[in-house]
């Protein structure tokens, strides 16, 4: 045997250990997807051992390369991978696929297992994240590469199937990434011509190739012939491409060497029965009578390659070490930011503080816009933007500078009209580290809601900016005025969602936001201008309780009346939060004890301790009645049996903002009519 064949003979072994792995998980789980793993094996194999910067033994390396599998059905073929290259991945959770509490979960899980970078899954997610990842490192290499210091210089790396490159959310960002010209994205498309349902020519019959070179990208079409030598030589001629980011694409046979199963359907999302494993054992020249079996010869030359591989990370510590020496402040800022250890210490000191005596009324996007300022000087990490709204987002940080094709140095993104693709790149963005943020009108959080899900799912601390929140941003009409979003997403677990009724509550807000470590918070604002509230009546701690007394009985500042309890509390959030003050002023007149309840974020304040709950809403107070400019749900838990909650009941209409809520009812006269019905029903009881 010569030399090149022993090593063909290796490589082939060890891509078959992948295989065969994949198919005995698949088939004792009985449920899974073997055919991807099967085919995408030579792949995995070769950027595992061949072409990524990594390190088994240190996987959070912060200049490690990244990979995302973005065709997260095939979760078995990144499980088999860390597992022979030596993460932290036991034989043992392969044979528990798919079971609960193993890291081996159906579709690939953040944090579930190092190596595993991304929640991946519904298709085109991952893909279009490692756009976000592939623009956090340019961004980061252009402020943190200094001198002869090149400490930020690695790639991301992709898997694809044909169903990431169907869904619309990859052509958004895809097009953005060949824009930019994000040259260290690279991406291997699995074209195996097979999806679940049926072959793909029965649904997609485009040029692919030609798709992605009109978006700007490099494409190299590889055939069938996926050797390891060829698919290193593909890479590394993608790797050379430094202008452009690359597709790859990958003529694969979706269960590869399965006799009756290969190029079917059957092979996608099914296992292949076991008579059928024993069969492709066999045409793999395997031992069908052994399961979760690897060889000792594949092990060795998996954990050496990958060892020869992780010997990057030592010529990289000893560049760090002199770039520390050379650059104390950047080094320390950059390990803080790469490694999620939260922002600066004290960023948060001396906000803006907003008065009504001498401040003139403001929308709540404007205020956020001030706030942005304030925690940009503190937040160097803070990157945003928005879909080609940030002049009414008010996203834009003022003289942060704008990212442009081949220029990195600015804070400031431009996502043109794609809301899908910029949910998921600020994930990818703050999946590196960056504190990413991006905006939109609040209608349209429902183009993106499979990214912020996702945010909420991997507990990113992104920051989502939903302007024009209501009935309030007027003549524009129903199409662009929210009217179910505020249920619906505090509905999603994990996702903080703020609707500030003021420019005090806004900074808060972005407060909260940017101290949050484990989770989503989503920033709903206004169009229209909100009066101020006494700032000493809104405490520090007003949007992480979720919830505080406002005016009346319990409140601490001017808009107190006294320590009584209360006949009525009126609950409202937002832009409503006025019109309760001008029915508490109405009810206070009458003589009905009311305390007003501003209620920023229901989330924090259920998450809340029953005893500060009905310190803010006590339980003997029955007569409540609640106001927001959304469809209701929700508020019946909070308003009771004998209280109302008032809200909108269908769409909105187009309309001055004055004219619409006259029109629905959402008033100052009709709230004061219902609190008087709420304390006569409890006075019955």
């Amino acid at each position: 045997m010569t030399a090149t064949e022993d090593r063909l003979s290796i490589d082939e072994l060890c891509i078959d250990t992948i295989r065969t792995l994949s198919i005995d998980a698949v088939q004792r789980a009985n449920q899974g997807h073997p055919g991807a793993p099967m085919g995408l094996a030579p792949v995995a194999y070769t950027l595992y051992t061949r072409l990524m910067r990594h390190n088994p033994a240190d996987p959070g390396w912060i200049d490690r390369d990244r990979f995302i599998l973005s065709a997260g059905h095939a979760s078995m073929l990144l499980y088999a991978s860390l597992f022979l290259a030596g993460y932290p991945m036991t034989l043992e959770d392969l044979e528990h696929f798919r079971e609960l509490g193993w890291p081996t979960a159906g579709h690939p899980e953040r944090g579930e297992s190092p190596g595993i970078e991304a929640t991946t899954g519904p298709l085109g997610q991952g893909l279009s994240m490692a756009v976000g990842l592939a623009l956090a490192e340019q961004l980061l290499a252009q402020r943190f590469n200094v001198g002869a210091h090149n400490v930020v210089d690695h790639h991301t790396w992709v898997i694809a199937s044909d169903g990431d490159i169907q869904e619309g959310v990859t052509s958004e960002a895809c097009s953005l990434a060949g824009h930019l010209g994000l040259g260290k994205l690279i991406v291997f498309y699995d074209d195996n011509k097979i999806q679940l349902a049926s072959p793909t020519a029965l649904v997609f019959s485009e040029d692919v190739a030609a798709r992605y070179e009109a978006y700007g990208w490099h494409v190299q079409d590889l055939g069938e012939d996926l050797s390891p030598d060829r698919l290193e030589e593909a890479a590394n001629r993608a790797r050379d491409v430094a202008d452009r980011p690359s597709l790859i694409i990958c003529r694969t046979h979706i269960g590869y060497g399965s006799p009756n199963k290969q190029d079917s359907t059957k092979a996608h999302g099914s296992p292949l029965g076991e008579d059928e494993v024993r069969l492709t054992k066999q045409a793999y020249g395997w031992d069908p009578g052994k399961h979760f079996y690897v060889p000792e010869q594949a092990l060795t030359h998996w954990r050496e390659a990958t060892a020869r591989r992780a010997a990057a990370q030592a010529e990289w510590e000893q560049r760090f070490a002199a770039y520390r020496e050379a650059q104390p402040q950047l080094a320390a800022e950059l390990e803080r930011i790469v490694g999620m250890h939260g922002a600066p210490e004290g960023w948060d000191q001396n906000p803006p503080r907003f008065d009504p005596e001498s401040d003139k009324p403001l929308a709540t996007r404007a205020a956020s816009g001030k706030a942005i300022q304030w925690v940009a000087a503190g937040v160097p990490e803070l990157v945003g933007g928005s879909a080609d709204l940030a002049s009414s987002n008010n996203t834009d940080i003022i003289d942060g500078g704008d990212v442009k094709p081949g220029e990195f140095g600015g804070r400031n993104l431009h996502f043109g009209v794609r809301e899908h693709a910029m949910g998921a790149i600020v994930n990818g963005l703050v999946l590196h580290g960056l504190r990413g943020y991006g905006g939109t009108f609040f209608t349209f959080s429902d183009y993106m809601r499979g990214a912020v899900r996702l945010s909420a799912l991997m507990h990113l601390p992104a920051v989502w900016v939903w302007t024009h929140d209501s009935i309030g941003l007027g003549s524009d009409g129903p199409t662009h005025q929210a009217v179910e979003h505020l249920p619906a997403l505090r509905a999603m677990p994990n996702l903080a969602v703020i609707r500030p009724a003021d420019a005090n509550e806004t900074v808060l807000a972005w407060r909260y936001a940017v101290n949050a470590s484990d989770h989503p918070s989503a920033l709903v604002l206004s169009r229209q201008d909100l009066p101020i509230l006494p700032p000493d009546s809104v405490p520090a701690d007003a949007v992480a309780r979720g919830a505080y007394v406002l005016a009346g009985p319990g409140a601490s500042g001017p808009l107190a009346t006294g320590d009584a309890t209360p006949q009525l509390i009126i609950l409202a959030t937002g832009s409503e939060v006025q019109i309760a003050l001008d029915a508490w002023a109405a009810l206070e007149a009458e003589g009905i004890s009311t305390r007003v309840v501003s209620a920023p974020c229901l989330d924090n304040f259920e998450a809340q301790s029953a005893e500060y709950r009905n310190q803010i809403l006590p339980p003997a107070v029955r007569a409540r009645v609640s106001i927001e400019a959304a469809v209701t749900q929700g508020w019946h838990r909070w308003v009771g049996e004998l209280g109302e909650a008032i809200g909108m009941e269908g769409f909105g209409a187009s309309g001055t903002a004055e004219a619409l809520y006259e029109h629905f009812g959402l008033t100052a006269q009709r709230l004061a009519e219902a609190g008087r019905a709420a304390v006569k029903r409890a006075a019955a009881v």
